[in-house]
């Protein structure tokens, strides 16, 4: 499949693969974890919250949420929950950030006082749009998740400044700048989807997830860029 031509095959994508309901963690350290889980249950997957390494195991996705970027990576650290994180990402299982959690996710973060989980190739800059007083909503083109646009809620939001070879582009606002990225099984949002009644992002990233439990050498869905 081409760069950027993700299938929309995922709008007829169940909360389930093979008749079974796929599991997906919401990290629950810090921050907006409970709409996750609301938005996923109301989907039909088997939502799990996770604070500790053990509560990864089995799970096709791990979405880490909105909150304190600082916070939640001193959590991280504090439960030991960075290298099994991306030993199950590297093993394949799928893994969303949302606003704070894309800090997180990103390879490279600016003014992050420790460590994040440095697994996707791209640049963020913390706080990018200003303070809370500074937060907005506008309506974004994600062709990924079909013609309609997407009513996408910034908070204290970060700003995505580069993209690597293997990551994407999924929207990107009137000035240029980067709001979502994927990278094969990776995807960050610098927004808040699960403040919507829009659950598009969420079946985008349980099609993501679904190609984990596909078999050896296969894909679930077309969901992979290449």
């Amino acid at each position: 499949m081409a760069r950027g031509q993700h299938s929309v095959a995922f709008k007829a994508a169940k909360a389930e693969y093979n008749g079974i309901a796929m599991k997906i963690g919401v990290l629950a350290l810090q921050g907006d974890f409970a709409e996750h889980v609301a938005v996923l249950e109301r989907l039909g997957a088997d939502a799990r919250e996770v604070r500790l390494p053990g509560q990864l195991d089995g799970l096709d996705g791990l979405i880490i949420p909105g909150g304190e970027s600082t916070t939640i990576a001193r959590l991280l650290e504090r439960w030991e929950l960075l290298e099994p994180i991306r030993g199950r990402a590297r093993d394949g299982m799928a893994v969303w950030g949302t606003c704070a959690g894309a800090i997180l996710l990103a390879e490279r973060a600016n003014d992050l006082d420790r460590e994040g989980l440095r697994l996707m190739d791209i640049t963020v800059e913390r706080n990018a749009f200003g303070r809370q007083v500074d937060s907005f909503e506008v309506d974004l083109d994600v062709p990924a998740l079909g013609p309609t646009p997407f009513h996408a809620v910034f908070i204290r939001a970060p700003r995505i400044t580069y993209l690597g070879p293997k990551a994407e582009a999924l929207a990107s606002l009137a000035d240029g700048t980067v709001g979502a990225a994927r990278q094969g099984r990776l995807l960050a949002t610098a927004f808040h989807p699960e403040l919507t009644n829009d659950a598009r992002f969420h079946e985008y990233f349980l099609a993501v997830a679904s190609g984990a439990r596909a078999p050896a050498g296969t894909e679930a869905l077309s969901t992979n860029p290449s």
